[in-house]
């Protein structure tokens, strides 16, 4: 991937694709090229994708989840641990539908898992998600009126994964003033320590979880009325419904479109009429 490029499009996105089957590789390639994706090297195994990585990083790269040699979220997790590939966009193909599996992948800072087989315009929402990670952006505010340069936000998760997925995503849309928390005790910790004017937070975290977090804040803090904005894979709809009456300002799931993330903090910052 060439450094100096400031924005990434479709026809420039470099993929590596780790499918063991040839017949799903050759389907993935032909919607990526009808996308308008040129650029794709295929790779039957995750060892070998590994290696080429460390060659020549590509933008994206696209798994499935059973391999000859590893699982696709054995391949992201040893993506994300070497500081080289760390960065590199990650994408999910599988059939597969436990959630014990999928949520590693998540956890992860994956762009999008989808479900095989799928359509072309799932694959589409994929990639457009890959390139609202990639390349900066703007928050659509009046920025006369609002300090982006001094918004500070705390980030609070288990996983270092979805920690640095999600403050990539902030720096792209110009937030820059981010301190992380590795669990709800250690954020709550924060919270008393210094001001935030948002706290993004995972739900499923050791020591204190996200509603402990959200109750903490709303209930014992000096900063009562600070937004917070929940990521998670949780899908358990009674706990989002106790978080949702803990007051949480606003719910999204993981993985997330950056996207949305945008909207969410644009009307969270939105000045009330």
């Amino acid at each position: 991937m060439n450094k100096m490029k400031t924005s990434i499009s479709t026809d420039e996105l470099s993929v590596f694709l780790v499918e063991p089957s040839s017949l799903q590789a050759r389907i993935v390639t032909k919607y990526l090229n009808d996308l308008g994706v040129l650029d794709t090297k295929v790779f039957q195994d995750g060892t070998s994708a590994l290696a080429a990585m460390r060659e020549q990083q590509p933008d994206l790269t696209i798994s499935s989840m059973y391999l000859a040699d590893m699982s696709g979220s054995t391949l992201v997790d040893m993506m994300r641990a070497d500081a080289a590939l760390s960065n590199i966009a990650f994408i999910l193909i599988s059939s597969e539908e436990n959630p014990l599996y999928l949520d590693a992948v998540r956890q992860s800072g994956a762009c999008a898992i989808l479900s095989k087989p799928f359509e072309l315009k799932e694959l589409r929402t994929a990639i457009f998600t890959t390139l609202d990670y990639l390349n900066p952006g703007s928050l659509a505010l009046d920025m006369d009126n609002f300090d982006i340069d001094n918004l500070r936000v705390l980030v609070v998760d288990d996983s270092s994964s979805a920690r640095s997925y999600l403050i990539k995503v902030l720096k792209n849309i110009g937030i820059k003033n981010i301190t992380e928390a590795e669990n709800g005790k250690r954020g709550a910790e924060m919270v008393q320590e210094y001001s935030f004017d948002l706290v993004i937070t995972d739900y499923n975290m050791p020591e204190m979880d996200g509603q402990g977090l959200v109750e903490f804040i709303r209930n014992k803090s000096w900063q009562t009325a600070v937004p917070i904005m929940m990521i998670t894979s949780e899908r358990d709809a009674q706990r989002l419904a106790a978080v949702k009456q803990a007051g949480v300002s606003a719910i999204c799931d993981k993985p997330f479109e950056p996207s949305h993330i945008k909207n969410l903090i644009e009307q969270l910052f939105v000045p009330a009429r």
